[in-house]
């Protein structure tokens, strides 16, 4: 237990244990890793409760309807609840970084934030169901598949993150 307690994990023994969760994703669910699905599926079941029609749209219903997808929102749920048992053991403070929230120019104020990256996380999610999977979906199931679209998709998000970083490290400076 004392891995729980470091404030920083090693990421390659991070990565291993990440990507062996592929071999029982695939042999007891037969599905990959994956998040941005558990969201449709979230979101389709909280609709259904104020519009029961909701599950005659196709892309819901093919959410609502396979064991797979509540794997997978457990599997959020999951990551939360085991980053939050993580960071209550670990005794560190809550904080936010303030070196990346002055090189985006964005405001100081916690409530603001919070709206911000709430807002940056909705955009992400919408891209990642655009894209067809998220960065797990993609980088870790996708390419462990050799998938030419998740090689396709890895690739445009390592070129967008680059050309990203250096927009705002020119802004900084």
């Amino acid at each position: 237990m004392d891995l729980l307690r470091q404030n920083v994990w090693s990421p390659y023994l991070a990565g291993i244990i990440i990507g062996l969760l592929q071999i029982p994703a695939f042999l007891l669910v037969d599905t990959a890793l994956g998040a941005s699905s558990s969201f449709v599926t979230g979101t389709g079941f909280i609709f259904s409760l104020f519009d029961s029609s909701i599950t005659e749209i196709k892309y819901f219903a093919k959410y609502m309807s396979k064991d797979k997808y509540f794997w997978q929102s457990a599997l959020v749920i999951g990551i939360a609840l085991g980053a939050l048992i993580s960071y209550k053991a670990s005794g560190r403070k809550a904080s936010f970084s303030s070196a990346s929230w002055k090189t985006i120019g964005a405001s100081s104020a916690p409530i603001a934030r919070l709206l911000q990256g709430f807002i940056g996380g909705f955009v992400l999610l919408v891209g990642a169901r655009i894209a067809g999977g998220c960065t797990s979906g993609h980088g870790i199931s996708g390419l462990a598949q050799l998938g030419v679209g998740s090689s396709v998709a890895v690739a445009a998000m390592f070129a967008g993150g680059i050309v990203t970083a250096n927009l705002l490290y020119k802004r900084a400076s």
